[in-house]
């Protein structure tokens, strides 16, 4: 038994959800979404929440189970409130600015880094060392903030890079005489 595909996914108010086949689309006050699941697992609507059941105790039904039910909380999620990123910059001369829709890096290479920033995201640079990354799709959210962390990932030694808010580096003892 899955423990997070046997739970309901409540809808909140504001957030319809139909489902056509093995198409569900959830409309919400911020986007609209749709996910197409696999025919291992049935997907219903019912009592303002959404269910999903496998069609079977197969290892990949069981497995499609639980991964359906978290993709339809993850876009109810962005349907509503949205995800966020934010990424910490360290290091002497490391800064970030946004320039219209390009996000420009000095990261201490012998030229600056420019970062197109993907449809359907919102990125941001506050301060000079700091940049948030918002959307509605969590996967591309990640994957845009992990994108832009391989320019420059923190080295142990000096804890200099690109980093995650509140990501612990682990450090190094530098070499001894």
């Amino acid at each position: 038994m899955s423990r997070i595909g046997k739970k309901p996914v409540e809808l909140p108010s504001g957030v319809t959800a139909s489902v056509s086949g093995q198409t569900i689309e959830i409309k919400g006050p911020k986007d609209t979404q749709s996910f197409t699941a696999t025919d291992d697992v049935t997907i219903a609507v019912e009592d303002n929440a959404v269910t999903v059941t496998p069609r079977g105790m197969s290892k990949r039904a069981r497995q499609q189970w639980g991964m359906s039910r978290t993709m339809v909380a993850n876009m109810i999620t962005g349907c509503t409130t949205g995800f966020k990123k934010e990424l910490e910059i360290q290091g002497v001369g490391y800064r970030a600015q946004m320039q219209g829709n390009v996000l420009k890096l000095s990261l201490g290479l012998s030229h600056d880094v420019n970062f197109d920033v993907p449809a359907g995201i919102t990125v941001t640079a506050p301060k000079p060392t700091e940049i948030i990354i918002e959307g509605t799709d969590a996967q591309l959210v990640g994957q845009v903030a992990a994108n832009i962390r391989e320019w420059r990932k923190p080295e142990p030694y000096k804890g200099k890079g690109i980093r995650y808010k509140g990501e612990f580096i682990f450090r190094k003892e530098g070499k001894k005489k």
